[in-house]
């Protein structure tokens, strides 16, 4: 995830346990109702604000040198690791 897309999580996840907090939401389903309410609401701004959406945001580089760790052992499962 790369800052930008964090950012945005956090500040979704703050302001909901906020509002969570402060209106004093109980239960799951309304807390669940609560979450995305505010993640909508932090989208919207992204938008307005001429921002780019999170899921259309490059994979950040540690995500890409997993992807292509991953990809490598599928196609070498029995490939032994580089000991140096």
């Amino acid at each position: 995830m790369g800052s930008i897309k964090l950012a945005a999580n956090l500040f979704r996840a703050t302001q909901t346990e906020e509002k969570l907090k402060r209106e004093n939401i109980k239960g799951k389903q309304k807390a669940n109702r609560t979450h995305y309410e505010v993640g909508k609401k932090v989208r919207k701004t992204i938008r307005e604000l001429g921002g780019t959406m999170p899921e259309n945001l490059p994979a950040a580089e540690s995500i890409k040198k997993l992807t292509g760790t991953e990809q490598e052992k599928q196609l070498n499962p029995k490939k032994k690791k580089d000991k140096r």
